[in-house]
């Protein structure tokens, strides 16, 4: 069931989900959280699918806010909400909100949203592509006890995931971190079967994916030992190399799909390890609602790390020079006969004018 709003408001819209919810005979609100997704007009409908796919495991309110309207002064007078109410088989297993924010509305998008939340129901903000800075500090943000974003969406994914570090609060998370949970998982259960000390790591996967550099903080901030970042073609993280007392142990999945454990004295093993679709990564975060304290200090960890590198590698500043200081033949003897010479030449060239003159 679909409702269409056109300039509307937060009280219209929650009269139509109690109306829609009574038409379609499920006037019971069994919904367990409010999913908040911050997106554009492109990617709304697939991050809307995605949200529609979890909710069969995590039942919820989705509100998706989609800011259309430009911030000019002269579009002020424009400022209008527009609404599309999805009730029943249209929202997966929850309610659906689809909010269109024009004009000066786009500014005050925590006062569209607040009236629409779930009494006394967790809140979760979800941004799949261009997040902010500080999502905790962000309006909308600042509403929920969970905040996810994907690093990986980003233009420059590193340097976004460096500003993440800087930013942390309890209750951020990102994308990026949940796709390597079977990996931290599988290796964890790895080195439980050998009684070993590790020695160092080595890291592969793709130049500027996230994911792999998150999974080197983890073991360098779990293990204290030194991890090596490799580069390969991918798809995304392809492998992990451990070296320990026992034999090194390995973990390598070339296609994206399955992956070889070897441990030293032991016959491989096939490991299904195929990369997620992202419902799977947003039901996977609505489980947990507490703050991820193996996430923060993974971040902290590289943060720490970065700092240092940039301490090492930071050229010397350069030393001042004082331009009065430089010895001339006059001043200084050891400055040699040539700078004396250069000191005479424009006198010896102005002799010849003062003859002429006398003359």
């Amino acid at each position: 069931m679909k409702t269409d709003l056109t300039d509307t408001t937060s009280s219209k819209i929650n009269k139509a989900l109690v109306l829609g919810r009574r038409a379609i005979g499920t006037p019971a609100v069994g919904m367990v959280l409010t999913l908040v997704i911050v997106t554009d007009e492109e990617n709304a409908y697939d991050a809307l699918k995605a949200a529609n796919e979890a909710s069969r495991e995590h039942p919820s309110r989705t509100l998706v806010v989609i800011k259309r309207g430009s911030r000019s002064p002269r579009d002020r007078a424009n400022a209008r909400l527009d609404a599309e109410v999805r009730l029943g088989a249209d929202a997966g297993s929850g309610e659906t909100v689809i909010l269109r924010l024009y004009g000066e509305v786009v500014d005050h998008a925590q006062s569209v949203v607040l009236p629409l939340l779930l009494p006394d129901a967790p809140v979760v903000v979800w941004w799949p592509v261009n997040a902010p800075t500080d999502p905790a500090n962000d309006p909308l943000g600042a509403l929920a006890q969970r905040r996810v974003t994907d690093t990986y969406a980003a233009e420059q994914p590193i340097e976004e995931l460096t500003a993440r570090a800087g930013t942390y609060t309890p209750g951020d998370t990102d994308l990026s971190w949940t796709r390597i949970t079977p990996w931290r998982s599988m290796l964890a259960a790895a080195l439980d079967q050998v009684h070993c000390t590790v020695t160092s790591a080595d890291v592969a996967g793709e130049e500027f994916n996230p994911s792999v550099e998150l999974l080197a903080m983890w073991l360098a901030e779990r293990l204290k030992v030194p991890v090596r970042r490799s580069r390969s073609n991918g798809p995304g993280l392809t492998s992990v190399r451990l070296q320990t007392s026992a034999g090194p142990i390995v973990l390598d999945r070339p296609d994206g799909s399955l992956a070889t454990l070897s441990i030293q004295g032991q016959p491989d093993r096939a490991v299904a390890l195929k990369r997620r679709e992202t419902a799977e990564l947003i039901a996977e975060e609505l489980r947990r609602l507490d703050p991820d304290d193996t996430y923060a200090a993974s971040l902290r960890y590289g943060l720490e790390r970065l700092d240092e590198e940039a301490a090492v590698t930071a050229p010397a500043p350069e030393q001042p020079v004082d331009v009065t200081a430089v010895p001339s033949a006059e001043t200084d003897p050891a400055a040699g006969p040539e700078a004396g010479a250069e000191k005479k030449a424009p006198a010896a060239k102005k002799a010849p004018a003062k003859k002429a003159a006398a003359k």
